[in-house]
């Protein structure tokens, strides 16, 4: 059985979807949710669909090895980002070479960085009058949005498209596509 350990920072949307698409599956299980804020809502819907959830601080995540050493008893074979905010530290990349990967609301270089998720991006895609958008699924590195590609996939951006009718969009795109993307990996 494959393991999947995932992170989120806020309503959980992207966890719900994940958990729910590999809830029957034989081959691949989501074992935890991991959350760096006490409050989110991820935990509620981690919680409603009897997965493991927790909550950790800055100290547990970045300055000790706290995060690490839970995650080594978990032994996961993906660490998925799903609207997690705070950057990976470089420690627990190590340990997990190649093993963690992040979802980002566009096209990849191109909006991306410190600062840039959520309704952030969507406005700027917006302001900057872009044609297309879309969702980058890639390799964490200890770069925001930097490490290596994994998928892509593209939906136009109307003249007429507010930032909330993008974040529809790109939230569509990311129902559709993450769940499948992850599947695939793991089944190499």
């Amino acid at each position: 059985m494959k393991r999947i350990v995932i992170f989120a920072s806020g309503s959980g949307s992207n966890a719900e979807n994940l958990i729910r698409f590999f809830q029957n599956n034989a081959h691949i299980e989501v074992t935890q949710v991991m959350t760096n804020n006490p409050h989110a809502k991820v935990l509620d819907r981690a919680k409603n669909l009897h997965v493991s959830a927790f909550s950790f601080n800055r100290h547990a995540f970045s300055k000790s090895d706290d995060v690490l050493h839970i995650l080594k008893t978990f032994q996961p074979d993906l660490i998925v980002l799903a609207g997690f905010l705070w950057k990976f530290p470089e420690h627990i990349l190590a340990a997990f070479p190649n093993k963690v990967i992040n979802i980002h609301p566009a096209l990849l270089p191109n909006y991306g960085g410190k600062g840039m998720y959520g309704m952030h991006v969507h406005n700027a895609v917006v302001a900057n009058k872009e044609k297309e958008t879309g969702i980058s699924i890639h390799y964490v590195n200890e770069h925001y949005d930097e490490g290596a590609m994994i998928f892509q996939a593209t939906c136009p951006v109307l003249p007429i498209d507010t930032a909330d009718d993008v974040a529809g969009k790109i939230h569509a795109l990311e129902m559709e596509h993450f769940p499948k993307v992850i599947e695939e990996l793991l089944s190499k």
